[in-house]
């Protein structure tokens, strides 16, 4: 799922205080180190930040690796379509970004161990590894700007709680050359401000800025997605999860306890759930209520990612409650 782990709010639970301190201690000798030694390690090529990880390199290229900079894995596979658009955005973001983070991709057909030490439901997922400290950044597809929002935070988490500044890189070295940027779009503005607005906790204001987009271009597949976020979150921001979910196991009949109760699964990862919530609310009604919980689980599938295999398998069992 996209809107959720988009922050760094999670990390302080993952790196805990010894661990951070020991890591930037680390950092800091190994700088000192090479001061006295007339300078740092040789500056990479930029092809060589983004790298092919398997289950038998892994401590080597990510847990070691991330005692220097931020790791960032992307968990894909050959099969799957969102990961066609994202794996390319990550590796052009991951040259742009000069060796503050390295990007490592793990094929889940051939790496599953991996993916269930990470335990990853639904690809593309994309986590970092930060002085050996894992933490989750988001599930699917996301918008550009959201994405470039979430590594910044990663790299100013891993700057100020790690001492990690990162690895040289030598644009002229051999292999390929830093990606050109992508000329800004049209809605980029927007799009950012709708993310700032989500960062600052402005629910509100990132659902109009999403609108703007969405009024002048109805198709734009970035704001649909985050207008669907930001609504979502904004639906649940003021909900007390204990009601709801009293409610919901006590009054099975009542659509609208079963569809708040299935925002907060979502949001808090638990799609099957959600998905499953609501494909009973449709088989149990009729009319008014079976509109009402057929349009939001419909509304949930749009977050969740179309591609999603979760999504599709909760097509089908709409399907067969529909018809």
């Amino acid at each position: 799922m996209q809107p959720r782990n988009m922050s760094m709010s999670g990390v302080v639970d993952l790196a805990a205080v010894k661990a951070a301190q020991e890591a930037k201690a680390k950092a800091e000798q190994a700088r000192a180190e090479a001061a006295r030694q007339g300078g740092g390690p040789a500056a990479v090529s930029p092809s060589s930040l983004v790298i092919d990880v398997n289950e038998a390199d892994f401590e080597r290229d990510v847990l070691q690796r991330s005692t220097e900079v931020p790791v960032v894995i992307d968990f894909w596979a050959e099969w799957c379509e969102p990961c066609k658009q994202l794996s390319p955005l990550l590796e052009r973001l991951t040259v742009e970004y000069g060796g503050r983070i390295v990007l490592a991709k793990i094929d889940v057909d051939a790496n599953q161990m991996l993916m269930q030490q990470f335990g990853v439901q639904g690809i593309p997922a994309v986590f970092a590894v930060v002085a050996g400290q894992a933490l989750p950044l988001f599930q699917g597809a996301a918008p550009e700007a959201q994405i470039r929002g979430t590594l910044d935070q990663l790299i100013q988490v891993a700057e100020e709680r790690f001492g990690l500044t990162g690895i040289a890189v030598d644009p002229d070295a051999q292999g390929a050359a830093p990606a050109a940027p992508t000329p800004p779009g049209p809605y980029d503005a927007l799009l950012e401000a709708a993310v700032q607005a989500l960062d600052a906790g402005d629910l509100g204001g990132a659902i109009q800025a999403y609108k703007n987009v969405l009024s002048d271009d109805p198709g734009n597949t970035e704001a649909k997605l985050g207008l669907g976020q930001a609504e979502l979150l904004q639906r649940v921001q003021n909900l007390d999860p204990q009601t709801v979910r009293k409610d919901a196991a006590e009054k099975p009949g009542d659509v609208q306890a079963q569809i708040a109760a299935a925002d907060l699964d979502l949001v808090g990862g638990h799609v099957e759930d959600a998905f499953g919530r609501l494909v009973d609310a449709v088989a149990r009604t009729a009319g008014d209520d079976r509109t009402a919980a057929r349009v939001r689980l419909l509304e949930l599938f749009e977050i969740v990612g179309a591609d999603d295999p979760r999504v599709t398998a909760a097509r089908t069992a709409l399907a067969r409650v529909l018809f």
